[in-house]
């Protein structure tokens, strides 16, 4: 991505009536729509989804389309990639889509307690090196973080391409007495995959496709917070 480019998407975002770029400080005082989202942004009483780290967001579009009766909120630090799905959004006047420029250790600092129904976390990084195992975006102290917004016995998504967060997940969701309702190692290759989640093998984000294009197992993990 060109700087020109990066730097007019990051302007444009400014403009945009479906971004929302609060400052660090907002962040750590009293966000205004923490709690409010539901009637000062989306204007209705519909349940909130969350895509963690969404890139493009190319699932917070693809599941606004498919869930009309649903709010979804895309959440990322860098707001020249989402700007793509904010465009995109408003050009498909999916009014129930949002975009959230935050860095995910402060998703509680945005949202109040009970406010979220739902969440996907859509091909993080894996931070394989130990010393970068807290900032795994499964590790104990973001699902507590997710833990305090979530209504109780909300579901999760993990969907990678990464076998070891998937394998690490799965171990700590066991380990800590978290509720694992299903997991796919290979949700392409395998015949069966969640019933529950229609969508899970049509949307796609840009990154899954070129994690396909190399030959990359696609893995998915729904679970509840306990």
């Amino acid at each position: 991505m060109g700087k020109k480019n990066k730097l007019a998407r990051f302007a444009e975002n400014k403009t945009l009536p479906n971004v929302f770029q609060p400052t660090r400080d907002e962040a750590l005082a009293e966000f205004p729509l923490k709690g409010k989202w539901r009637q000062e942004v989306f204007k209705n009483e519909n349940p909130i989804v969350l895509e963690l780290g969404c890139g493009k967001g190319e699932y917070s579009v693809g599941l606004g389309k498919a869930f009309p009766e649903k709010n979804f909120i895309g959440v990322d630090i860098k707001g020249a990639r989402f700007w793509f799905g904010a465009k995109d959004a408003l050009e498909n006047n999916l009014q129930n889509v949002a975009f959230l420029r935050t860095q995910i250790e402060l998703i509680d600092r945005f949202f109040a307690e009970d406010e979220v129904d739902e969440m996907w976390i859509t091909f993080p990084d894996p931070q394989i090196k130990y010393r970068r195992t807290k900032h795994r975006m499964t590790h104990p102290d973001f699902l507590e973080r997710y833990k305090k917004i979530l209504k109780k016995d909300s579901i999760m998504h993990l969907k990678t391409d990464s076998e070891f967060l998937h394998g690490y997940t799965l171990g700590l969701l066991q380990g800590l007495g978290h509720e694992i309702v299903s997991a796919h190692h290979d949700i392409y290759g395998a015949p069966e995959y969640d019933p529950d989640t229609p969508l899970l093998r049509e949307i796609k984000t840009y990154y899954e496709t070129l994690f396909e294009a190399k030959g990359k197992t696609i893995t998915y993990i729904k679970f509840k917070i306990k």
